[in-house]
């Protein structure tokens, strides 16, 4: 009898190895607990403690206490800011309240499950809205691939302490973990929106997980460079792109999930993913990396069926840029890819991008390009069935295990099992 057990366990496994899990997974849900998908209900402390002007000493902030974020906030001097888990910072509107960690400095941003640190809105319930404070910005000495390899961020910031890159790809900028940010992305003055989270020459040491940005004016996550790892992050309801990669950023991003709403887009696109190699050609080095994005487990959703507004495609790839997406769900775009209509070579361009495992439902147009001319060449190339891609035609009820955003969410998919190609 024993061994029966044993050759059946062997079975079973062996048969849970053969099959790839497709989108984000995990043991249970592990939106639990710590995610807030509803934060204009959601009543917050009023703020007992006011943080302003520049950091230079290591300076923890504590549980206790609520915090107002005033104007621009620099970590300088190669201080730390350690943040107790559970601590809750409010952005102000009017200063555009902005936290920048600058090149040397650390961020120690460590919640848990149960008691998340929480960046948001200082308005009260009924008149927050994604832009009423700034963001959180960290600049870290990775590589860019901006001549002479340093670079400064078009975002008003004060240039003496906001350059950043560098040549050390394991820089450590600090941890984030179980932090949720909320109504970023206002603008300093008339420049462009910031973002939730700006990563710019930001090294590989540091650790990016369990981060949700929400109702993020602009980008919710935004790379300018540097070696940035990303896993089980959570993109929501963001106003632009749910992840934006420049300046030859090298990243790996894992089992995380962009949630994109047809009521909250950019008039310019907004997509999941945007990838681009080069921000400005006159600051680009030739000599340095490209940006090259291998992600793993990803789920890109639009979670309204039937209304896509300006949510168009899941995807879009701009020039000299490398994207490997594997054992991924795509569910409500028009396209999974949009090509640039600026790439000048579209075959070298399509030999950079890689799918595996990925599964299209309910999109209309597979990999198309603003160059309606290339559209043919572009679907012969991934038709080929080394892709491994799987259409489908699935409703979000019977595709994922409860995608309603009222209830408590989980987008794991309902059946991890192969679907026909369409």
């Amino acid at each position: 009898m024993k061994a029966k057990i044993t050759i059946l366990l062997l079975i079973t496994t062996i048969f849970m190895q053969a099959q790839q899990v497709k989108g984000i997974y995990g043991d249970s849900n592990w939106f639990t607990n710590w995610t807030n998908f509803r934060p204009a209900t959601t009543e917050y402390s009023n703020s007992t403690h006011i943080l302003t002007g520049i950091i230079s000493a290591n300076m923890t902030l504590l549980r206790k206490n609520t915090y107002q974020l005033v104007g621009v906030v620099y970590v300088t001097n190669k201080a730390t800011l350690t943040i107790e888990s559970g601590t809750v910072i409010r952005g102000d509107k009017e200063s555009c309240g902005t936290l920048v960690i600058t090149k040397g400095s650390k961020i120690m941003a460590e919640g848990n499950e149960t008691a998340p640190i929480v960046f948001t809105s200082n308005n009260t319930i009924s008149d927050r809205r994604p832009g009423d404070w700034g963001g959180i910005i960290i600049l870290g000495d990775a590589p860019i691939n901006r001549i002479g390899g340093i670079g400064y961020l078009d975002l008003n910031l004060n240039p003496e302490v906001s350059y950043y890159g560098g040549n050390n790809e394991d820089d450590n900028s600090g941890v984030l973990k179980y932090v949720r940010i909320e109504y970023s992305g206002r603008k300093l003055k008339a420049l462009k929106e910031l973002n939730g989270l700006s990563l710019a020459g930001v090294g590989r040491k540091s650790q990016f997980e369990y981060i949700q940005v929400s109702y993020s004016n602009d980008d919710s996550f935004e790379c300018y460079g540097g070696n940035v790892n990303f896993n089980n992050v959570i993109s929501y309801r963001a106003t632009d792109d749910d992840f934006d990669y420049t300046q030859g950023t090298q990243s790996t991003i894992t089992n995380s999930i962009a949630i994109r709403d047809p009521f909250s887009f950019d008039t310019s696109g907004s997509r999941c993913f945007e990838i681009d190699s080069v921000d400005k050609i006159e600051n680009f080095d030739p000599s340095k990396k490209l940006t090259k994005i291998e992600a793993q487990n990803m789920t890109f959703l639009n979670t309204q069926e039937n209304v896509q507004g300006l949510v168009r495609e899941a995807i879009y790839i701009k020039d000299k840029s490398f994207l490997s997406l594997n054992n991924s769900v795509i569910s409500g775009f028009e396209a999974v890819v949009l090509l640039d209509s600026k790439i000048s070579n579209i075959t070298s361009n399509l030999t950079r991008i890689n799918f595996q495992g990925v599964i299209a439902n309910n999109c209309t147009e597979k990999f198309i390009s603003e160059d309606a001319t290339l559209n043919n060449e572009i679907m012969q190339w991934f038709n080929n069935e080394a892709f491994n891609m799987e259409y489908s035609k699935i409703s979000n009820g019977n595709f994922f295990l409860q995608p309603v955003i009222k209830k408590y969410p989980d987008f794991r998919l309902k059946m991890q099992t192969t679907f026909a190609n369409r």
